[in-house]
C-alpha cells in the first residue's frame, strides 16, 4: 500500500516536470497522510495543464448517501477497473498525483514495531503515482477526494514491503490522463512496478508514524549501526 509520501520540490521544477502552465501553489511537505490534499494533475480543459489540491481518501459520489466507511487511500492495479467503488474512476477519471518520495514501513522478527523507511529515485527527481478522482459524493462537507493505485512490489521495494504505489512511466502520462474511451487492457499495461535500479531506500525515523511530524527529520536516514 502506500500510506504516507513527500512533495518537497520546487514548484518551478513541478511546473518543467510535468508541463504544467504555471508552477503549482504547493509548499513543501515531508509527510503527507490521508486525509490531507495532494497535488495532482487531470486531463487539461482548454489545453491547460495545471496542478490542483483534492482530498486523499476517496469516497464513491454514487453511494447517494454520506459514505459510512472510512475513505480509501488506495486502489488495486489488478481490480480497480473492476471494483464498484473504483470502475467509474477508472474509465473516465484518471489523474497525475505528484510526488518525490513515499513511506513503507516493514516487520522485523522480534522488532517491537514496524520500521519506517523512505523510498524515492536516485536522482532525488519527482515522479507521478497513477491515481484516479472522484467527484463529491453526498455529505455536508462535499469535495473532490482521490486514491492512488497501487501493484506489487520490485526488487527493492519487496523487501520492504509486498505492495508499493504505481509510479508511471512519464511516456504514459498523456495517454493515462486521456479521459476518452481507452482500452482497459492497455491502461492496466502501465501500471508495473517502476525500475528498482532507477530507486533508492533507507531506513528512517519513526517520526513519520504521526501525521503531525512534517519536517525534513522524516526523511533523514537512520545513523549506520556502530560496531
Amino acid at each position: 500500500m502506500c500510506g504516507r509520501f513527500t512533495l518537497t520540490t520546487p514548484a518551478e521544477i513541478l511546473a518543467e516536470a510535468f508541463g504544467l502552465d504555471a508552477p503549482p501553489d504547493v509548499q513543501p511537505r515531508y509527510n503527507i497522510a490521508p486525509s490531507q490534499p495532494v497535488a495532482l494533475v487531470r486531463h487539461p480543459m482548454a489545453g491547460s495543464r495545471r496542478a490542483e489540491l483534492v482530498r486523499w481518501g476517496l469516497v464513491p459520489a454514487w453511494t447517494g448517501r454520506p459514505w459510512s466507511r472510512p475513505p480509501m487511500i488506495n486502489a488495486r492495479a489488478d481490480s480497480a477497473a473492476r471494483s464498484p467503488a473504483f470502475r467509474a474512476a477508472f474509465t473516465g477519471r484518471r489523474c497525475l498525483i505528484l510526488a518525490d518520495g513515499f513511506y513503507e514501513w516493514r516487520a522485523d522478527p522480534g522488532a517491537r514495531s514496524k520500521q519506517p523507511f523512505f523510498i524515492h529515485m536516485a536522482d532525488r527527481s519527482p515522479f507521478a503515482f497513477a491515481g484516479l478522482w472522484e467527484p463529491p459524493a453526498p455529505g455536508p462537507a462535499a469535495e473532490e477526494t482521490c486514491a492512488i493505485l497501487t501493484t506489487r512490489p520490485n526488487t527493492l521495494v519487496e523487501r520492504i514491503h509486498d505492495r508499493m504505489p504505481v509510479i508511471l512511466d512519464p511516456r504514459h502520462y498523456d495517454r493515462w490522463l486521456d479521459p476518452t474511451p481507452q482500452d482497459q487492457a492497455d491502461l492496466e499495461a502501465m501500471l508495473v512496478p517502476f525500475p528498482a535500479e532507477a530507486m533508492t531506500a533507507f531506513p528512517v525515523s519513526r517520526l513519520v508514524g504521526n501525521p503531525r511530524n512534517d519536517t525534513p527529520a522524516c526523511t533523514e536516514p537512520l545513523p549506520s549501526p556502530t560496531t
